[in-house]
């Protein structure tokens, strides 16, 4: 596989480097950001744009690999964001967010281990 079902995935994914450069952003997450720059938030730092308590967060989840994942609402749109470190041959590169639109109500599953 070659990477390039990541452009057009209908959701939201945006990569940054260690120090919170961002890197990579496929076409969904071009639209979501469309406000703030679309695509030309390419090489923008991701701490520039967002305020406060916020950015405190995501500087502490680059200096310290750490994951974040939370649900928000906006426009009448429920998202779950997922944020976490990525890796190339066990070096760590920064992280990546994933926003994903879900339904308000969702059904939850607790699976039976098959492990004895």
């Amino acid at each position: 596989m070659d990477g390039s079902w990541v452009e057009n995935f209908p959701r939201s994914i945006m990569v940054c480097d260690r120090e919170g450069k961002i890197l990579e952003m496929n076409e969904k997450a071009c639209t979501v950001f469309q406000k703030d720059g679309g695509r030309e938030l390419t090489g923008r730092n991701v701490l520039d744009c967002h305020p406060g308590a916020a950015r405190e967060k995501l500087k502490g989840m680059l200096d310290n690999q750490t994951f974040n994942c939370y649900t928000t609402e906006k426009d009448g749109v429920k998202k779950l964001i997922y944020q976490t470190p990525w890796y190339k041959d066990n070096e760590y590169m920064g992280f990546v967010e994933l926003s994903l639109e879900i339904p308000f109500e969702m059904p939850h599953f607790v699976r039976k281990s098959t492990n004895p």
